[in-house]
C-alpha cells in the first residue's frame, strides 16, 4: 500500500486545492509518539490586492445572508445588489447593508449589471443549476451553496458551462477549507494512521431551527412572495408558505438530509483522502418525529463502498444523520486505518495510534512463567495527539471565501470547483434515490455517472 501513499503525497504537493489554502498548516508540529500531545494549527494572513470586488447576493435567506456577512469580512469586498423572492428579505437587506443596494425579485436583472463581479447563490436547491449557468454565461464568477445541483442529471451541464467560461466557480461546502480537514489530509498522506479501511460521519440536530422548522413571516402571501417565479421550473401548486419558507422539507425544492448535510461529510472525506467517491450507495431511514407534512426522513443512514484506486486503498464509509437527537447533536468525521484513527472537526483533529510493538512479550517463552519476569512491558493505551486551531482562527467559512477571492484576483484555482463539488453532491443525492427505491445504486465516480 506504500504506492497509494506516494501517489497521495504527490497529489498533496501539486494540487491547487491544497496549495491555495494550506501552506501554513503543513508545517505544523505532530509528535505522534507522545501521549495526549496538543499541537496548535495556524493560518497565516495573505494579501489579495487592491481591486475591490463587487458582489451580488441571489437568495437572501439564512445561509445566503451568512455567506454574504462572511464575504464582507474580507478587505476590498463590497455588496451592490440583492435578489430575493420575498419582499421582507429585500427590506432586511437594505436595512442591513444600505440604501445604495439594487434590489430585485428577478436574478436576471442582477446578472445584467456591469458593476457585479461575482454572485453568491443562496437559493433553494432547485434553482442552483440554472442560476449558476446563467451567471457564468453572463461573465460573473459564482459562489454557490451546496449541493450545486438539485439532481444528478444536472451535473454535467453545469460542469461543461463552467469549463467553457474560464471563470471561478466555488461550491459552498465551507468545511473543506478548515484547518482540521487540511491537517487530517496531511496526516493521512504521511501514514499517521496507516492504510485507510473505514470511515464514518455523523451529523445530528435537535432544535426546531436545525430540523428546518424555519419561521413563517406574518405577512407571507402572494403579494409579498413571488410564488409564480419560485415554481416556474417545477410543479405548479397553490400558494403554500411552508413550501417556500421551509423548502428543505420538500423534494421539489430541497434535497433532504443527504443534500443538506451528507454532502458536507462527503466533501471533507474526499478532500482528506483525495478520493473521487464511492462506487456503491445504499440508504435507509425514516420519519421518526417531525411529522409535519415533510416528504423526507428525519433519520437517515447511508453505507458506501469506495474502490481501490491509485489514490487510496479500498474502504467502507457509513454516514448517519439524526434530527431528533436528545443529546443536542454532534458532528464529526472519523477515518480509521490499520495503525490508528483520526476524529476530525473543522477546528481540530484527534489522532490516536496503536502502541503495539512487534516484540510482544506474550510471544516469548518467559511470559509463561507464573510470576512473569523483570522488565516485562505494560499494556499501554493508544497514543493521542490533539491538534487545535490557534486562538483567533477566523474559521473555515472565512477561509473558503479567501480561497474564492484569491482565485478571482490571481487567476488561480479553488478547493471546491464544480467537478469536486459534483463528486461530493452526487453520492449524497443518490442516497435519496436509494432510500425511495429501497435498493443499492452503482455510481462511476471517475466519469461521474450512474452505472
Amino acid at each position: 500500500m506504500k504506492n497509494h501513499r506516494r501517489k497521495f503525497l504527490k497529489h498533496l504537493g501539486l494540487a491547487g486545492a491544497a496549495a491555495a489554502v494550506t501552506p501554513s498548516v503543513l508545517a505544523g508540529n505532530h509528535n505522534h509518539g507522545k501521549d495526549s500531545t496538543v499541537s496548535y494549527l495556524s493560518r497565516a494572513e495573505h494579501g489579495f490586492g487592491d481591486k475591490t470586488l463587487k458582489l451580488a447576493l441571489i437568495g437572501a435567506g439564512g445561509m445566503g445572508v451568512a455567506d454574504m456577512k462572511t464575504a464582507l469580512r474580507h478587505e476590498n469586498v463590497e455588496i451592490v445588489a440583492v435578489c430575493d423572492l420575498y419582499d421582507g428579505r429585500l427590506d432586511d437587506a437594505r436595512e442591513r447593508w444600505g440604501d445604495h443596494l439594487f434590489l430585485t425579485r428577478d436574478y436576471r436583472e442582477v446578472l445584467k449589471r456591469r458593476d457585479v463581479d461575482a454572485v453568491i447563490i443562496g437559493t433553494p436547491d432547485h434553482w442552483h443549476k440554472q442560476i449558476s449557468i446563467d451567471a457564468l454565461n453572463a461573465g460573473k464568477h459564482a459562489y454557490c451553496e451546496k449541493p450545486m445541483v438539485h439532481s444528478v442529471g444536472e451535473g454535467h451541464e453545469l460542469i461543461n458551462t463552467w469549463k467553457k467560461s474560464g471563470l471561478v466557480y466555488m461550491v459552498g461546502s465551507q468545511g473543506l477549507s478548515s484547518l482540521g480537514n487540511e491537517k487530517a489530509r496531511q496526516l493521512l498522506a504521511e501514514g499517521a494512521i496507516g492504510d485507510i479501511n473505514y470511515a464514518e460521519g455523523f451529523w445530528a440536530r435537535h432544535s426546531p431551527l436545525g430540523a428546518w422548522q424555519y419561521a413563517i413571516p406574518d405577512d407571507a402571501s402572494e403579494k409579498t412572495v413571488d410564488w409564480k417565479r419560485y415554481l416556474s421550473n417545477t410543479t405548479k401548486r397553490p400558494f403554500d408558505p411552508l413550501r417556500f419558507f421551509r423548502w428543505r422539507n420538500y423534494l421539489d425544492y430541497g434535497t433532504g438530509m443527504s443534500g443538506d448535510l451528507f454532502v458536507h461529510l462527503f466533501s471533507s472525506l474526499h478532500f482528506v483522502t483525495n478520493s473521487y467517491g464511492p462506487e456503491k450507495i445504499a440508504a435507509t431511514g425514516g420519519l421518526r418525529y417531525w411529522k409535519d407534512g415533510r416528504e423526507v426522513p428525519d433519520v437517515l443512514l447511508g453505507i458506501f463502498d469506495y474502490p481501490e484506486t491509485e489514490r487510496h486503498p479500498a474502504f467502507n464509509l457509513s454516514l448517519r444523520c439524526n434530527f431528533v437527537d436528545g443529546t443536542s447533536g454532534s458532528t464529526y468525521l472519523k477515518i480509521v486505518g490499520n495503525k490508528g484513527a483520526m476524529e476530525i472537526t473543522w477546528d481540530d483533529v484527534v489522532l490516536k495510534r496503536d502502541n503495539h510493538v512487534d516484540d510482544d512479550p506474550f510471544l516469548k517463552e518467559k511470559s509463561r512463567e507464573a510470576g512473569g519476569y523483570n522488565g516485562r512491558k505494560k499494556i499501554l493505551p493508544p497514543t493521542e495527539t490533539v491538534y487545535k486551531a490557534e486562538k483567533g482562527y477566523k474559521g473555515a467559512h472565512y477561509d473558503h471565501f479567501a480561497n474564492f477571492f484569491r482565485a478571482i484576483r490571481q487567476g488561480g484555482t479553488v478547493v471546491e470547483d464544480p467537478v469536486f463539488g459534483f463528486r461530493a453532491a452526487a453520492p449524497a443525492l443518490l442516497c435519496n434515490d436509494s432510500y425511495a427505491r429501497n435498493e443499492y445504486i452503482k455510481w462511476d465516480p471517475v466519469n461521474m455517472k450512474v452505472v
